[in-house]
């Protein structure tokens, strides 16, 4: 198995409902984070503002993992409490519609916070 380098070699090796998924999340933060680099870390998108990871996803057979560091998680715990997850992570079950208005106010909010952190 070859490692994947890209996040397009990432998102092409699902299948295609799971692809439409992560591609919009991809926008979601792309949009609301222009200036952020994109890479493959812990072997799954991850995009940095600042030198300082922003948030992270990934895909999995049954869910789509969303990753926003601690804060991120904790700032809309009460939103993402209908999901299963950790201190950083939240699963979204490919079963049910994926809260994307959700997705980009904690990515907005990471953006915000990220820029007043120290460099």
């Amino acid at each position: 198995m070859q490692k994947i380098k890209t996040v397009d070699e990432y998102i092409d090796q699902f299948p295609e409902n799971v692809q439409e998924i992560l591609l919009k999340i991809r926008q979601i933060i792309i949009k609301n984070a222009p200036d952020a680099t994109e890479e493959i870390a812990y072997g799954m998108p991850a995009y940095k503002l600042n030198k300082k990871p922003l948030v992270y996803f990934a895909g999995f057979s049954k869910h789509i993992g969303f990753y926003a560091v601690p804060s991120g998680h904790a700032a809309f715990a009460a939103e993402l409490s209908e999901y299963k997850g950790g201190k950083g992570s939240v699963q979204f079950p490919l079963t049910q519609p994926v809260p994307f208005d959700l997705i980009e106010k904690i990515v907005i909010f990471r953006v915000k916070e990220n820029r007043t952190l120290k460099q």
